[in-house]
């Protein structure tokens, strides 16, 4: 597919180079030379210099024969108005547009109607809501949600308080002894674990697991042994992100600290926040304003300012004062996966959160939602099953009789309104939703093959 990007900044960055690894042939356009020839260097791609809300630019950039437009550049008048260029003049088949602005959010048909705009991706909310499953539920690592929300993929830590402690899991037993729920993969000291073998789960091991959301709460509850969900948060940085998962958290009643260094920015938030958040003026690396605000009674400690060494470090000293679950945002790839799982509980990667809400436009066939988990290194997708028994591979088969690759499983289906956690003998039939979890993403593209159907469809 040819893809052009509008927007070099964080984001567009890590949009080129989760697509490139898709094999897209990628152009990108932007204003800083230097990032340009960053990416240009680093990944298989086209740069463009220039405004890519110009017609010449866009044109430059091969917009006539472009398939799909991501316009992620940090204002939301040069996205909004190389969306329109591209559906005016360039007649490119899809549009994607990055909108902050929230009013946009509560008039998505002005998008449509006077911009072209056929989907948005708001790197904010994603991350938001990414966070606020995080706090959710204490010894979850990632919480995904599929199927409108009624399915959830669960990776949680076994820990000295697990139900699940010593369970034995072979491929006969993966469907869990409490609950609507299966595993999907058993991770152990960083290495997958193949589950036709017999193992008995241990602390420190990280499970995948698929759940009816309904009984997510319950389940996770049962499996730690534990009722209490995190109520006490404290955020360091008052930025977009931090400011939205304030807001979220207090409104449903957690009790919410807010550190923000700049002193201006603390007045605003003191008047857009609810009541109930303490806004905070000061750095989340003073070890004395965090002491002095019981950070050894912070449930959860989230770290959201924009630089990555902070981000670390902050979290670093929270959690040896006492800060029972330690999240921090970060972006470079190759700090997350040194950080996660030593001090830091959770390192979030923004564009892997982001990059899902893209995965169903760039990618062929039937697809619903994607989301990739594990630092990128697994993914899991949504397929819509269509066809019959005579142009699909899937419709009327059992789930055992279906090709999936050996890492990979069916995590669960929803037919009509009903959730399923399939066992062998499960039979897909047309019109499901079905959640395929690939413990190696590399396999994916097998897997998407397996719910096109053939020419005979159409």
């Amino acid at each position: 597919m040819k893809i052009l990007l509008i927007g070099a900044g964080r984001v567009g960055s890590s949009v080129a180079e989760n697509l490139v690894s898709e094999k897209n042939d990628i152009t990108i356009v932007d204003t800083n030379k230097e990032q340009l020839a960053y990416l240009q260097e680093r990944f298989d791609l086209k740069v463009i210099y220039g405004d890519g809300s110009s017609p010449d630019i866009l044109a430059q950039a091969g917009a006539e024969d472009t398939d799909l437009m991501v316009a992620c550049a940090a204002t939301d008048a040069v996205n909004l108005v190389a969306c329109k260029l591209a559906k005016d003049i360039f007649n490119i088949p899809r549009r994607i547009a990055r909108v902050r602005g929230r009013y946009y959010a509560k008039h998505p048909n002005i998008l449509q109607d006077h911009f072209g705009v056929d989907s948005t991706i708001s790197p904010e909310d994603s991350v938001t809501q990414y966070l606020q499953g995080l706090i959710a539920f204490p010894d979850a690592l990632q919480v995904v949600n599929f199927a409108d929300g009624k399915i959830s993929v669960v990776i949680i830590k076994i820990s000295k308080r697990s139900t699940l402690l010593d369970y034995q899991i072979d491929k006969q037993h993966l469907n869990l002894p409490h609950g609507r729920g299966r595993i999907l993969e058993l991770v152990r000291d960083g290495e997958s674990l193949p589950l036709d073998r017999l193992f008995n789960l241990k602390v420190g091991d990280e499970l995948v697991l698929s759940m009816d959301t309904t009984e997510i709460d319950k389940a996770v509850a049962r499996l730690t042994k534990a009722n209490k969900k995190a109520r006490s948060v404290m955020i360091a940085g008052g930025g977009n992100i931090g400011a939205q998962l304030a807001m979220v958290l207090a409104q449903t009643n957690y009790n919410v600290r807010i550190i923000e260094q700049n002193r201006e920015r603390c007045e605003q938030l003191a008047s857009i926040l609810p009541e109930n958040v303490l806004v905070l003026h000061g750095n989340g690396t003073d070890e004395s304003l965090l002491v002095s605000e019981n950070i050894d009674e912070m449930d959860t400690w989230v770290s959201t300012t924009n630089d990555d060494e902070d981000n670390i470090m902050s979290s670093l000293l929270a959690k040896r004062l006492g800060a029972h679950k330690v999240i921090a945002l970060i972006a470079r790839h190759a700090y997350g996966e040194l950080m996660e799982g030593s001090m830091i509980d959770v390192a979030v990667s923004p564009s892997q959160a982001t990059i899902g809400a893209l995965l169903h436009e760039v990618r062929q066939g039937a697809i619903v939602k994607g989301h990739r988990l594990r630092q990128g290194k697994s993914e899991v997708i949504e397929f819509e099953v269509i066809g019959d028994e005579k142009n699909s591979n899937v419709v009327g088969r059992t789930v055992e009789a279906i090709r999936l690759p050996s890492s990979s499983e069916i995590a669960a289906i929803l037919r009509d309104n009903d959730i399923i956690i399939p066992t062998s003998d499960t039979v897909i039939q047309s019109g499901d939703h079905v959640i395929v979890y690939a413990a190696n993403r590399n396999t994916m593209k097998r897997i998407e093959k397996l719910f096109q159907v053939s020419l005979m469809f159409f």
